[in-house]
């Protein structure tokens, strides 16, 4: 549903983490678009503007929307370290 930038600790990830689940319950953290191939995304910003996560392209409008639903519903399940 959302990528980020690549992290190069896991400290740094689980920072990443932490501002994903702080900032999608956050109102107005999600900026929509559509990009040049006609497709909708969602970039997930943080309070000073930096983008945290970007989606996946969705063909129809209502689509983005139910992935930034997804985001904000799960922003702050539990994480699990498989490293």
């Amino acid at each position: 549903i959302l990528t980020s930038e690549g992290y190069k600790t896991k400290a740094a990830a689980k920072n990443g983490i932490a501002s994903v689940g702080k900032n999608a319950k956050r109102k107005g953290a999600f900026e929509t678009k559509v990009g040049r191939n006609k497709k909708h995304y969602f970039n997930l910003k943080s309070t000073n503007g930096q983008v945290v996560g970007a989606s996946q392209g969705y063909a129809a409008a209502a689509g983005c929307k139910k992935g930034m639903e997804s985001v904000t519903k799960n922003a702050g399940a539990e994480i699990v370290d498989l490293s």
